[in-house]
């Protein structure tokens, strides 16, 4: 786990040369391989600086400067340092270790959301019907999983979709790296933020959670055993936001199973997952040349489709695949949505 930094210079000399890009909201990572900077935009593109050198003593001194900000040594028997703030997670690893030189990576997370609902009918992200189907599920209280691949904009989606949740309906935030930034993006709700560390896991987190009187909990990734105590967490009537790693909505329930660490964890939980999640999304990202030549990225909703138990049987079923919409009862599945109206702080 990464410590918490208490202070940074604003002036921009704790950063050095690198700080242009630190206050660049648009540039979501900062990366040093022991040779050159690479930057990553929000549009995932990535791109190196040819004119940035850090000279050595420079990485000395920034390196020196975070482990002095967590009071962590950094050495060859202490070879990774971490450190976080607000909006910054920090990586640097040891030459000893790393046989390119010394490596920085600086990760922001800034809190607000890069999604809103006519940009993304714009952009393709999704179509109209799609969105409205979306936010009926957070109006009608459906505990939602969102996959992707590492950098698809799961976290993204999940930020936007959580600021359709009422604001006297109370949210635990449960987090390792803080990113959601539920409360500074919706400072008139009822909120908590919780910070998994080495003295609180994911597990004691959730347990905690139940204590607390959540009315939602947003669960920034489900990666491991964890996942039988969230199940057992929305089977009291609390409602859930999460994201995983997998490569198809379908696979969920899969996913979930092989997380529960054994066999009898497993066998209890298949029935529950198709009980207590109601809906799987998939964000993905595809690399596109527009007809200047040009690339970008492009993120859209690929999938979406709703588990269910009924009668006894566990059952999927697809509502949008490649990004259309499939199936003859999406106005049932919109439900009260047009009715519902949800107060947004």
């Amino acid at each position: 786990m990464a410590e918490q930094m208490l202070f940074l210079d604003k002036t921009g000399e704790f950063f050095g040369p690198l700080y242009p890009y630190i206050i660049d909201d648009d540039i979501t990572d900062v990366d040093y391989n022991g040779r050159e900077v690479w930057i990553t935009d929000c549009n995932n593109c990535r791109h190196v600086c040819p004119d940035l050198q850090l000279t050595e003593s420079f990485i000395d001194q920034f390196t020196g400067r975070v482990a002095n900000g967590v009071s962590k040594a950094f050495n060859r028997q202490n070879p990774i340092l971490e450190a976080e703030t607000a909006s910054l997670r920090i990586t640097i690893v040891h030459e000893s270790v790393c046989m390119s030189g010394r490596s920085i990576c600086i990760r922001k997370s800034l809190p607000y959301v890069r999604l809103d609902e006519s940009q993304m009918i714009a952009d393709a992200y999704c179509s109209k019907d799609v969105l409205d189907l979306l936010l009926c599920c957070v109006a009608e209280h459906k505990n939602i999983v969102v996959v992707g691949e590492p950098g698809a904009g799961k976290t993204e989606l999940c930020k936007f979709l959580s600021g359709f949740i009422p604001r006297d309906e109370r949210v635990i935030t449960i987090e390792d790296t803080m990113e959601w930034h539920f409360k500074s993006l919706h400072p008139s709700h009822d909120c908590l933020e919780l910070r998994v560390n080495r003295q609180m896991d994911y597990t004691q987190a959730i347990k905690t959670c139940l204590r607390l009187n959540p009315k939602w909990i947003m669960l920034s990734e489900t990666r491991s055993k964890e996942v039988v105590y969230l199940m057992e967490c929305l089977s009291t009537g609390v409602h859930g936001i999460t994201t995983l790693h997998t490569s198809d909505v379908r696979k969920i329930p899969d996913r979930m199973l092989n997380m529960a660490g054994n066999e009898r964890d497993a066998n209890r939980m298949e029935n529950d997952i198709y009980s207590f999640i109601d809906v799987g999304i998939m964000v993905r990202r595809r690399s596109e040349t527009d007809a200047l030549g040009r690339q970008h990225i492009r993120r859209f909703i690929d999938q979406v489709c709703f588990f269910t138990r009924e009668d006894g049987i566990n059952r999927v079923e697809s509502i949008v695949e490649d990004g259309e919409l499939i199936g003859d009862n999406l106005e049932q599945r919109r439900g009260t949505y047009y009715e519902t109206k949800v107060t947004v702080g």
